[in-house]
Formats: C-alpha cells, structure tokens, sequence
C-alpha cells in the first residue's frame, strides 16, 4: 500500500508560479513511475506531467517549457514546479504513483490539491 499527499495548492496570480508537493509513504520502495494529473471543471483528468524510474520525464503540450516535475528522497517526495501560469490551468491537481511487485501493477491517488489560476 502506497498513500499519497498532495501539499502546496492555493491561489495564484497569471504569471505566477507555484510548486506543488506530494509526500509519499507506506511501502514506497515499489513505486515505479509518479505523475500530477490534473482535473479542470467539467472537463475530464488528464496527465499533466510524468517520470519513470529510470528518471525520464515528460509533460503535457500544454505546460512543456513551464512546469517541471522532480523527486527527492528516493521518491518519497514528488514536486511540481509550475511557472508563468494560465488562467486555463485552474485545477484539482492529483498526484499518482504506479507500484510493482509480484508481477502486479497497483495505482494510488492523492485526494487532491485545488490550484485556482486568477486573471
């Protein structure tokens, strides 16, 4: 089991920046991949920004040369750094890991993080 907690959400200002933290525990030691989702009003969730275990990362079109997204402490901690924001981007930002054992693939959620963009 793998629970997760997503830190950092409140308002900001188009422009502004923000980063977000998800703080991971329980048996972490079997997360694979980590990723912020993100879920906008009446719209459906959608990948905001990934990486592997290896360490490679990718983001949405939307946000590329934008947000970042990083680790610490051997992925017990998830950022995401989200710079020159949009009023578009006002959101319920998840954080969400994979999990590997026994030849299993497990996923876990946050409950969430509201980040309203203000124009």
């Amino acid at each position: 089991q793998v629970q997760l907690v997503e830190s950092g959400g409140g308002l900001v200002q188009a422009g502004g920046s923000l980063r977000l933290s998800c703080s991971a525990s329980g048996n972490t030691d079997c997360i694979s991949t980590m990723a912020w989702y993100r879920q906008a009003p009446g719209k459906e969730r959608e990948l905001v920004a990934g990486m592997t275990e290896g360490g490679t990362t990718n983001n949405a079109d939307t946000v590329k040369g934008r947000f970042t997204i990083s680790t610490a402490n051997a992925k017990s901690t998830l950022y995401l750094q989200m710079n020159r924001r949009k009023p578009e981007g006002t959101a319920v930002y998840y954080c969400a890991a994979v999990c590997v054992a026994w030849g299993a693939n497990s996923s876990y959620w946050g409950t969430g993080t509201l980040v309203p963009v203000s124009s």
